[in-house]
Order: C-alpha cells, then structure tokens, then sequence
C-alpha cells in the first residue's frame, strides 16, 4: 500500500517538474513578442532584425521538431530532456547578455533548437509515466499550463521591461529551469520507444533543413532586398529544389521524417489547413500588435503587456469549454466558429485608429484569443484522430512542422504587405491596417476550405 501511495505521488511530481518545463517553453514565445519594441530602442533594430528575432526562433521549431522526438524516443527522454533544459537555459541567459542583434539573433536559434525538445519529450515522458485511464486527465493539465503560459507572457514580459529592462525577460527562464531539473531529477524515469528501428533519417533532416532555412532566409530578407531581386529568386529556387528533393528522398527511406502517404487524408488535410493559417494569423498579429500599442497608442511597457491579455488570457479560459465540446461533438464547430472570430478581429483591427477606445480595441484581441482557442486543440485533434495510433508521432511532426511553416510564410508576408503600404503612405498604421486585411482574407479562406473539405467528409460517411 505504501509502495503504491510513493508512485501515485511520484507520477503527480513528474507532472509538476514536467509541467514547469514546458511552461517556459511556452512562456518564451509570448514574452519576447512583448519586448521587441524595447530591443528595436535598445539596438536601433530595424523591423527585418526584428523579424529575425521571431522567425530565427521557428525556423529551428520547424526544421528540428521531428527530429528531436525521434533523437528522444532513441538515446532516452528523460537524458535527451535534461540536456535540452540545460542549453535553453544557458541560451537564456547569453540572450540576456547579448550586446548586439547578431549576439541575440544566434541565441534564439539555440533556444529553439532546444525548445523543441521541451515540446516533444514533455508530452511523450507524461504518456509513459500515467497509465492510460488517466492519461487523458494528465495530458489535459500539461495543455492547461501551456495555455497558461501564453497567457501570462505578455503581462509578465511588461512589468519586467518595465521594472527591470528586457533582457530580464530571458533570465526569468532560468530559475523556472533549475525548479523543474530540481523536481523532475530524483523523480522522472528513463523512457524509450519500442519501436525496433534506431536511425535517424540525417538526410532528410539536412535536407529539410536546408529547404526551410532557405525559406525562412526569403521571406525574412524579401522586403531589405527586394522581391525580385536576384538573391531572394535563388533562395526561393533553392528552397523549392530542396523540397522537391526532400519528397524524392523521404519515399524511399524505412523511417522518413515526414510520410506524404498522410496529405492523401482529407481530414488530414483540413487539420493542416486549419493548423498552417492559426500560424500564419497569430505570427502576423502578434508581431504587429505590441508595435501599434507602444507606437500608436503611446502604451507604455506595463501597459503592452496589459493590452495583450486579453488574447492569452482568453485562450486558456476558453480552452477548456472547448475540449469538452470538442469531446462530445467533434472539432468541425470550433475550426468553423475560430476562423469566423478571427476574420472579425482581423476586421476591427484593420479599422483602428490613433484614437480608438479601448474597449473597441479590446473586444478585437479577445475575438482574437476565441478564435485561437477554438482552432489550436480541435486541429490537433483532427490530425490524431485522422490517423490510426501507430502514425501519431508522424502526424504531430508534419502538423508541427507546417504549423511553423505558416508562421513564417504569415510573418513574411504580413510584412510585405506592411512595408508596401506603409512606404506608400509613410504611416505605419496605413501599413498595419493592409497587414490586418490580409490576415481577415486568410481566416476566410481557411474557413471556406474546412466547411468544404467537412462537407465531403460527411457525404463520404454517408
């Protein structure tokens, strides 16, 4: 009885210490959107440098999140986690210290290399410690305090900047490292897969990586050198040459990074679309906002991350109703309803002003948080349930990795737009409005393909 009392307690402890290792690899992503105008006073960034501050910390996301579950299924989660913890929270505190844009722009590629082993390990160390009639209620309280992590980002990220400066909002990581090696240490168990094959598709990964980076590289430097600039139409090239390559060589490996037998799935498809446009709008948004509240509105610090919670704040109120509707009807209602709340915030958004009320700008961030709960459990449910078990961790890998795809491809072109029109009119708010607009095109174009791809799901079953 007393052995089985010391497990239950030690599978709720590994929870905890797991839980707060996630938690700061989500808290990173808000936090950091917070502090850009602070880093763009403190450096004289431009918006490009910015851009990379963001986009530096996806291509790693995108290009190294399969592989980091499938180095931590092999070598042992527990290990592959500890030491990932370890690095992002060294690259914490050099980010912290940077003294140039080069400096902080290297230390966020390190924190996500090492993020997306804080992503994928988590989840898989949870699954193993719980056993399956309470995995689900165990993995629930992981996205739970994900979400929250979202949410409390901005805040946290403006009382720091404004107490302190910016670069606290990197150190702040590393205590939340040390806790969570404090609890996790004497108390997680090494986890492998069963899985019989042990290699690493290196190929595909340096392939993958490659094509993305080239990506990744065009969009972030499109607007610095121009769209039809020979630099960018050779990235572009060498990009669609490493992807076509990329496909030629994952058909022919046993354990491929990525299997396209899976985009023959339509509800595949529609959680892919679905997952690929959340990125897209919330990368765009989230960049521009924290711009037009400290530019426009005269926002202070405190004030910014205030603004923002509305957003995250929503997301994790919301999250939950969600899931359990999610549960008892399926994800088609919420994927629908989502992209409606994000073309409606889109829309308000693109109608702010200098001087707009607060309450107006308030109701569009939280038509923002609604739809983005609405839209990021029920695709990755979607996707899961799409598939059968022995394809999961595929089918998280591809939905992850064109998730921070579009996050990208959203970033670069919402920039586009912006610089485009806000040269024309030399007024940034001109600018943000187009980006808004465009944004509000791609909820509703995300919107069409799911209700048709639900519909032909549904004549199929009939």
């Amino acid at each position: 009885m007393t052995q089985l009392a010391e497990n239950n307690s030690k599978k709720w402890l590994i929870l905890i210490g797991i839980s707060i290792a996630s938690f700061v690899g989500c808290i990173d992503f808000t936090i950091v959107n917070t502090a850009l105008p602070a880093i763009q006073t403190t450096f004289n960034a431009s918006m490009s440098e910015l851009q990379w501050i963001i986009n530096i910390f996806i291509l790693a996301l995108s290009a190294f999140m399969v592989i980091a579950g499938r180095i931590a299924d092999i070598y042992g989660r527990r290990t592959i986690l500890y030491i990932g913890m370890v690095v992002f929270g060294l690259a914490s505190l050099f980010a912290g210290l940077a003294t140039s844009m080069l400096h902080l722009i290297l230390w966020r590629l390190i924190q996500g290399i090492s993020c997306t082993i804080l992503y994928t390990a988590t989840g898989a160390i949870i699954s193993s410690a719980f056993p399956i009639t309470q995995r689900g209620k165990a993995m629930g309280i992981l996205f739970g305090v994900n979400a929250l992590g979202l949410a409390v980002g901005p805040v946290l990220g403006g009382l720091i900047i404004g107490a302190l400066s910016w670069r606290w909002i990197f150190f702040v990581n590393i205590p939340l490292v040390i806790l969570s090696l404090m609890i996790c240490i004497p108390n997680v168990p090494e986890s492998q897969s069963n899985h019989g094959n042990n290699k690493i598709d290196t190929l595909g990964a340096v392939i993958l990586v490659s094509g993305l980076s080239s990506l990744v590289l065009a969009f972030t430097q499109a607007n610095t050198w121009g769209w039809a600039s020979i630099k960018i139409l050779s990235l572009f090239a060498g990009a669609v040459i490493m992807f076509i390559v990329f496909y030629v060589v994952e058909h022919r490996i046993a354990e491929p990074i990525i299997k396209f037998d899976l985009f023959t799935n339509r509800k595949f498809i529609t959680s892919i679309v679905a997952t690929f446009c959340l990125a897209f709008f919330y990368c765009v948004a989230f960049f521009l906002m924290p711009l037009y509240l400290h530019g426009i509105r005269g926002n202070n610090d405190y004030l910014v991350g205030l603004m923002l919670l509305p957003v995250t704040g929503t997301i994790a109120l919301i999250s939950p109703i969600v899931g359990r509707y999610v549960d008892r009807r399926g994800p088609r209602d919420p994927l629908l309803a989502g992209f409606s709340f994000f073309a409606l915030s889109a829309i308000l958004q693109a109608n702010f002003s200098n001087t707009d009320p607060l309450l107006h700008v308030l109701l569009a961030f939280i038509c923002m948080g609604i739809g983005w709960a609405c839209i990021l459990g029920p695709s990755t449910v979607l996707a899961l349930s799409s598939l059968p078990d022995s394809s999961g961790a595929l089918a998280m890998g591809a939905s992850w990795t064109l998730h921070n795809i579009g996050g990208v491809i959203g970033l670069g072109t919402g920039l586009a737009v912006y610089y485009a029109q806000s040269s024309k009119t030399h007024s940034f708010i001109m600018g943000f409005k187009s980006s808004m607009w465009l944004l509000a095109g791609i909820s509703i174009f995300a919107l069409l393909v799911i209700y048709i791809n639900f519909a032909k799901i549904n004549l199929r079953k009939l």
